[in-house]
């Protein structure tokens, strides 16, 4: 199947004043609220061709091994995709930013050894349609790599999350949501969930609508018919 064109979802999604907000908080979340070193444990060990969607100011591109050989990154908010191509430039893998949105992946079927989502799947406005792209870009044992944060296991917070849903959290947020399951989502898409565990971030002080998070691989089926389970850690 030929690569999908984006056509009209170059620049799809502008949020400018979430972007600059977003990318002094997230700079700031590197070490304070221990992302650097969840954003290495969710890269490591990947080879090969790379897609990540929803790349953000390219946070993750520092912590690629040298095993990968390219990474197409897709950005659909301007702003964010100026940063994400400037930290491109510092990576020590190649590194294409490209504007796009996860429900239409320029690319072709099977191109890439793997995909990364990272904090992203709160923001797609259709979740099932974006996991399909990415199970249709990765090659038949390909992995997904996800840390994204959802649904929190408490009825307290997990109400709170639903309350703000359905107000001001997506217009204040950049359309995030936070009361998503990513892993249910995952599944339901034709993953096999390999391992995951769940975080907390950041990991002290008061929880946050946004604090909990799942960090995790899996993998797209080699045989379409297949099935498998998943270890949850921690």
């Amino acid at each position: 199947m030929p690569a999908r064109s984006t056509g009209s979802s170059r620049d799809a999604v502008r949020h400018p004043l979430f972007a600059r907000f977003y990318a002094r908080v997230s700079v700031a979340a590197e070490t304070r609220g221990g992302m650097a070193a969840h954003r290495r444990d969710l890269l490591a060990g990947l080879s090969g061709r790379v897609v990540e969607i929803g790349a953000g100011n390219g946070l993750n591109f520092a912590h690629y091994p040298s095993a990968v050989s390219g990474v197409v990154a897709l950005e659909p908010e301007r702003r964010l995709r100026g940063a994400a191509r400037e930290a491109a430039l510092r990576a020590g893998v190649p590194v294409d930013v490209v504007p796009g949105v996860a429900e239409a992946l320029p690319a072709g079927d099977g191109e890439f050894d793997a995909a990364v989502a990272s904090l992203v799947l709160c923001t797609v406005r259709d979740v099932p349609r974006a996991l399909a792209e990415v199970r249709r870009v990765l090659r038949p044992g390909g992995e997904l790599r996800f840390l994204e944060h959802g649904r929190a296991a408490g009825r307290a917070l997990a109400t709170a999350q639903r309350a703000l849903d359905r107000t001001v959290w997506p217009l204040l947020f950049g359309g995030c949501h936070t009361a998503r399951d990513p892993l249910a989502a995952i599944g339901a898409a034709g993953f096999e969930l390999v391992t995951y565990r769940r975080l907390r971030v950041p990991d002290t002080g008061v929880p946050l609508p946004s604090s909990p998070c799942v960090l995790g691989v899996a993998r797209r089926p080699c045989d379409p018919g297949s099935s498998g389970g998943a270890s949850g850690l921690g």
